[in-house]
This record gives structure tokens, C-alpha cells and sequence, in this order.
């Protein structure tokens, strides 16, 4: 599967320079984090996805923007896969204001608030990534699956700290290390 962190958000422009929260509840992409989803979209243009999974926030969601211009496959919105929750940033938007800003995705499966609803510890974001990876071990399109996500959610996945935009290749399926 390939994993792509998100852009860069207001969140993470401010936070990265202060190290304070600066209280912007589900960001959106800056300038630089719009480049980092278009140049992941030039990079996977010769890569074989066959589908993407996203998280609801809308950073995530814009990033795999540019993607779905190079790849038209099925879109799967997945709480699952979302941050794990310790800033203001980690506040959702409702389902019907997600509808209305990406109305070619599907969000009537999600719960009105479908993030946690106060500071996730890094064991329920290991149980949620544990989970989704046998999830994923399970599907034959595993290797062909791009996952738009998170810094925490990525790194209980693999143990890999990625930078905003940065990919990486990750196999569910592989004995553990």
C-alpha cells in the first residue's frame, strides 16, 4: 500500500514555528501543502492505484484532490485512518459541511461528530492502526491502495515518521519487524 501524509496545513505552519496550538479547528491546506498534493499526484501518475482511502479532515481530503485529477478510482472516506486527537486541529467538520465543501465524496456513512471527542492516547490511535492493517492484509488491492492520512495514524502504522506530503511504501501483509 502506499501511505501519503497530508500537505502542509495552517496548523501544522503555525504549530511547526511555535510549538503552541494555535487553535485552528480541521485546517485547510497552505500554499505549499496545495504543491505538496500536486506533486504527489506527479508522482504516483505512473503508479498503479486502483483505489484511496482518505481521512475525513479536510486537509487530507484536499490533498488527495489532485490525485483523483490523475487517478479516477474509487474514493473510500474513512474515520478510521483519521489523526490521533490532541490539538484543536483534530476537531472535525460534520458530514453535511464535508458534503457541501467535496460533493463528489460520499459522507453519509460517517456520525455527525466522527472524530474523538477529546485527547486520544497512542494506544487507541495502535488499536485503530492494528486494525486497519489487518483490514488491509485481507484485500487483494492492498498493493494498489493509496492512503491519505496522518502524522500519529501513520506512525502507529509503521513506526515512520512522515513529513507533510512525504510517501511512503508499506506492506500490511509483511511478518512484523
Amino acid at each position: 500500500m502506499i501511505l501519503l501524509r497530508h500537505g502542509q496545513s495552517y496548523f501544522n505552519l503555525h504549530f511547526n514555528q511555535t510549538r503552541v496550538d494555535p487553535g485552528i479547528e480541521d485546517p485547510e491546506l497552505t500554499p505549499l501543502g496545495v504543491q505538496q498534493a500536486d506533486a504527489a499526484a506527479a508522482r504516483l501518475a505512473g503508479t498503479a492505484v486502483t483505489r484511496i482511502i482518505v481521512s475525513p479532515y479536510t486537509r487530507a481530503l484536499q490533498t488527495a484532490q489532485p490525485i483523483l485529477g490523475v487517478h479516477r478510482v474509487p474514493v473510500r472516506i474513512m474515520r478510521e485512518v483519521r489523526e490521533q486527537a490532541a490539538f484543536a486541529c483534530d476537531v472535525g467538520s460534520p458530514p453535511d459541511v464535508l458534503a457541501r465543501r467535496f460533493p463528489h465524496h460520499d459522507f453519509g456513512h460517517l456520525p455527525p461528530q466522527w472524530w474523538h471527542g477529546g485527547v486520544e492516547t497512542a494506544a487507541q490511535t495502535a488499536e485503530r492502526a492494528a486494525a486497519f492493517s489487518a483490514y488491509m492484509s485481507n484485500r487483494d488491492d492492498r498493493a494498489t491502495t493509496l492512503l491519505v492520512s496522518h502524522w500519529a495514524f501513520i506512525l502507529a502504522l509503521t513506526g515512520i515518521s512522515l513529513a507533510n506530503g512525504e510517501m511512503l511504501e508499506y506492506d500490511c501483509a509483511a511478518p512484523s519487524r
